[in-house]
């Protein structure tokens, strides 16, 4: 049964998941360093993981499995997840596939280099209502094809 798992610590559309998986009948599994508040519903589930630095993300890819998906803007986890056949969105509606990741990993390792040169951005910008329907769009098009390819 598919599953939403949200790398949930700074994920801006924890609300706009909540609705779709209602609409859907899906459970969300959030997971996170620290607890934290989420809606009295059997499908939402909080998961806090102690331990590394990377604990959420260790559990999120041995939990997940072909037809999940993941939202994270982690590219590290998103990477991981990709490698495993698990879909995998960012909440500003990017969808990470095969095709892509390599590209989003590059660039993050060059925006790793040249903050270590020095340079400084402004980092990722500030989540608009456009980032926030395109989030909801793709995640209902990532549904509707996982419920073609692994109908129940």
């Amino acid at each position: 049964m598919l599953k939403i798992f949200i790398d949930a610590d700074a994920c801006p559309v924890k609300d706009e998941t909540y609705k779709v998986s209602d609409r859907y009948k899906l459970s969300v599994y959030l997971v996170a360093n620290q607890y934290l508040k989420v809606p009295m519903n059997d499908r939402i589930h909080m998961e806090c993981v102690e331990g590394s630095f990377d604990a959420a993300d260790d559990w999120i890819v041995e939990q997940s499995e072909p037809g999940d998906i993941v939202i994270t803007s982690d590219l590290l986890l998103a990477g991981r997840c990709v490698e495993k056949k698990v879909h995998t969105i960012s909440p500003k509606g990017y969808e990470f596939t095969e095709d892509n990741i390599g590209s989003a990993l590059s660039g993050r390792e060059l925006s790793e280099h040249l903050r270590q040169l020095g340079q400084t951005g402004t980092g990722p910008s500030a989540m608009t209502k456009i980032d926030r329907s395109k989030y909801l769009s793709t995640l209902d098009q990532v549904i509707q094809k996982i419920k073609r390819q692994y109908p129940s």
